[in-house]
């Protein structure tokens, strides 16, 4: 079975489990529902995120919320930390490691960082010294774990930013990232009610136009779409995950008329609610 080192005091609570071949079946996505995790993989994992598939190069970190996990193939030890916004919450430490908006919440939706022989090394060490302290139990444990998560985060959002921030794909100066993080966070905590750009803009303090612009002028998809995108990632995950009917998701994300919803869908995804639904389940996945 996965090894399983549990730190809880009053609210807070911080967990360590070793998953390999011979026990990957009981990483069980719906264990860590609430959690905020950061899973360390190593070289050759075959793994699913939200519908995409990975297939590890090199040694990686993800970094997730509420996005769903499945490990399908894997042979060497990987290392699942999690923990909840009481042992350390990324928005009021914003300040502290900048990754809000970029490893988590993130609107260009690369959950992950790839890592080379020196920082894998590094990341390594830091994973097994949480663990040395959740084994050890001392009473300074809390604090020093608190500060090799934080190492980890630091060190995989300068890594993320130069892997994803000045590439053939995506160049944004870094004087421009703060208004895609936030971008990104409202995103996160308002697209079931928010579903305008000009919504997004008036919580950014700037005009629609703006917005649009700074988007199109780094060749990106329109901010409309971004929420067009995030408002369907949560119907495919409500309609694969759940047993919710179609109309009672439509107003879940905020759409009195569920058939424009449905319309919705089904232009964007070229299948019908229901259809995703079925066909997804038995199998028969969309290129999506």
């Amino acid at each position: 079975m996965s090894q399983t080192l549990i730190f809880e005091d009053n609210y807070k609570k911080l967990g360590f489990e070793t998953f390999s071949e011979k026990n990957l079946q009981t990483l069980k996505d719906s264990n860590y529902k609430s959690e905020i995790k950061v899973f360390y993989v190593p070289f050759g994992y075959e793994l699913i995120v939200d519908f995409k598939q990975y297939k590890t190069q090199q040694p990686a970190l993800f970094f997730l919320t509420n996005q769903h996990l499945k490990v399908e193939n894997g042979i060497e030890e990987s290392h699942l930390l999690y923990y909840n916004r009481d042992f350390y919450c990324i928005q009021i430490h914003d300040k502290e490691v900048a990754c809000d908006g970029l490893l988590f919440h993130n609107v260009f939706e690369i959950p992950f960082v790839e890592l080379d022989e020196n920082e894998n090394f590094i990341i390594k060490n830091l994973f097994q010294s949480i663990k040395d302290e959740l084994e050890w139990k001392d009473s300074s444990a809390e604090e020093m774990i608190r500060t090799y998560v934080k190492q980890i985060i630091i060190r995989a959002t300068r890594k993320w930013k130069k892997q994803n921030l000045d590439n053939d794909k995506i160049k944004i100066p870094g004087n421009e990232l703060d208004i895609f993080r936030d971008f990104s966070r409202h995103l996160e905590i308002h697209f079931r009610e928010k579903h305008n750009v000009a919504d997004y803009a008036d919580l950014l303090h700037i005009a629609p136009k703006t917005l649009t612009h700074k988007f199109k002028s780094l060749n990106l998809e329109s901010p409309n779409q971004f929420i067009i995108n995030r408002i369907l990632l949560e119907a495919k995950r409500l309609l694969f995950y759940t047993d919710k009917p179609v109309k009672e998701i439509a107003y879940d994300l905020g759409y009195e008329d569920p058939a424009y919803f449905n319309r919705l869908f089904t232009n964007k995804i070229g299948s019908t609610p229901a259809n995703f639904k079925k066909n997804y389940t038995s199998g028969k996945k969309y290129n999506i």
